[in-house]
């Protein structure tokens, strides 16, 4: 008898196929298996072991084996295997006429859990996409963490001594602000803390100083849609504000713009909306894993997309679909604190929401953000009609005054006029003279000198600006 297909929860979640959250197998596994699956989903998000589905997600039901017995058999290899002890939710599901055995495990509370047999620094198990991965010791450490409801950046380090610490990235960051940036509030923000009589800088502190050698952001060019052909690369490894100023400023440099000059005054619009490229960067750096120091955010640009991957799965059990609600838990508390005090965050949850509008509103594609192994992988997407304008647009006679017969856009010949006045300004002085941020001076003076417009001599203290053409 064929049974007409009813689309119930656990049908519509098999059909996505095998996840954090899902495993499928078409007969009961060995002890082992069930064991470390079950051990990987209590570390994690929880999740579903359903057992009566072949691998091409057919329905094949658990036949004529004695549903008691199999339960039993289940309950007695968790037992036996699996410490501290973990009580996962068995029942059968009739889907489209098949009966299918669930085993359905929720994230525990005294994690981490483990294979007895191989015992915690070898036995225990954590979801990696739809695979049962042994958790290394700095993972292993995060889920005791977890368990005692702290979080790594709270955490000492008693091997740094605070007077040695340059804090002036930070404080300054706070007299920005109107804020002072005392010991006391050193403490509430859990930057720094006492042991034996004694303060001691902790996790946060290091990490936003960028301390840290695994503290770092690598940005990367690239010809085409792959990895194939590199065009220019960039490392930054400055504390991480600075970190996320010159990694926009970078991705800036390489967007497509569009320049409207109105009378005196000329506005520029790039192909990608610089709060969703802000908004996704400032994601990147607080909700990474730090704990792990073999890895750091990699951001890649290329002809049809700008990929930023953030080390570390998202944290606490959740799930991409968790996250698409709105849902906001925090791995780095301290981090999350002094983004939150230093306005860089303006409400928990409403990150992912702000940057796809931002997108869809610019008539692109909605943004993607996947967890891929381990990392948070966004994925924002560019438009391939969008006409970048920084070398069109150029009236007749309009150069006069910097080189007779040069041709460039009308937005650059105030900074060349004045780089050919006064050749030893700095940036920052530049931004002054022509009221402008000192973002738009470092991408303007970074498309002259790639078009061969102006050259640098010597040193960024004593050196000077040429104008070449």
């Amino acid at each position: 008898m064929k049974f007409e297909t009813i689309p119930n929860a656990l049908w519509q979640e098999i059909q996505r196929g095998e996840s954090k959250v899902l495993e499928l197998k078409s007969q009961l596994p060995q002890g082992e298996q069930i064991a470390k699956t079950v051990i990987a989903f209590a570390n994690g998000s929880g999740g579903k072991l359903v057992i009566g589905v072949n691998d091409d997600l057919t329905l094949v039901g658990i036949g004529d084996q004695d549903i008691f017995d199999l339960q039993d058999e289940i309950a007695s290899i968790i037992h036996s295997s699996c410490h501290p002890s973990l009580m996962p939710e068995m029942y059968i599901e009739n889907v489209n006429g098949y009966e299918l055995l669930v085993i359905e495990v929720f994230r525990g509370p005294l994690m981490p859990y483990y294979l007895k047999s191989k015992g915690l620094d070898k036995g225990t198990y954590v979801r990696i996409g739809a695979s049962n991965r042994p958790a290394s010791a700095e993972y292993i450490q995060s889920l005791q963490l977890q368990r005692l409801n702290l979080s790594y950046d709270e955490q000492l380090n008693l091997t740094v001594e605070l007077d040695s610490l340059d804090l002036s990235p930070l404080t300054q960051r706070f007299e920005k602000m109107g804020k002072t940036l005392d010991e006391d509030k050193l403490s509430n923000l859990k930057l720094i803390g006492k042991e034996g009589g004694k303060f001691y800088p902790s996790h946060g502190l290091l990490i936003l100083l960028g301390h840290y050698e695994h503290v770092e952001t690598k940005c990367g060019l690239f010809k085409g849609k792959d990895m194939t052909v590199f065009l220019d690369k960039k490392e930054y490894s400055n504390d991480i504000f600075s970190q996320l100023e010159s990694a926009q400023l970078f991705i800036q440099n390489y967007l497509k713009l569009k320049v409207e000059i109105l009378g005196l005054q000329s506005t520029e619009t790039p192909e990608v909306p610089i709060a969703a490229i802000r908004e996704v960067l400032i994601n990147a750096y607080v909700h990474r894993d730090y704990s792990n120091f073999g890895r750091d955010i990699k951001i890649g640009i290329y002809d049809d997309a700008l990929n930023v991957v953030s080390p570390g799965g998202l944290p606490n059990g959740l799930t991409t679909e968790d996250i698409q609600q709105g849902r906001s838990e925090i791995r780095n508390r301290v981090i999350a604190r002094v983004f939150k005090e230093l306005n860089f965050i303006e409400q928990w949850g409403s990150g992912i929401t702000r940057v796809k509008k931002l997108c869809t509103d610019a008539g692109l594609p909605s943004p993607k953000e996947d967890e891929t192994g381990d990392s948070i992988d966004w994925l924002i997407f560019r438009d391939p009609d969008f006409v970048d304008m920084r070398g069109e647009g150029v009236n007749e006679g309009v150069n006069e005054g910097v080189n007779e017969g040069v041709n460039i856009p009308d937005v650059y010949i105030p900074l060349l006029e004045l780089v050919k006045s006064n050749p030893r300004l700095s940036a920052r002085l530049m931004a002054e003279k022509l009221n402008v941020s000192n973002s738009t001076i470092e991408r303007h003076i970074s498309w002259l000198k790639k078009k061969g417009y102006i050259a640098r001599h010597g040193a960024d203290k004593n050196g000077y600006w040429e104008v070449v053409k």
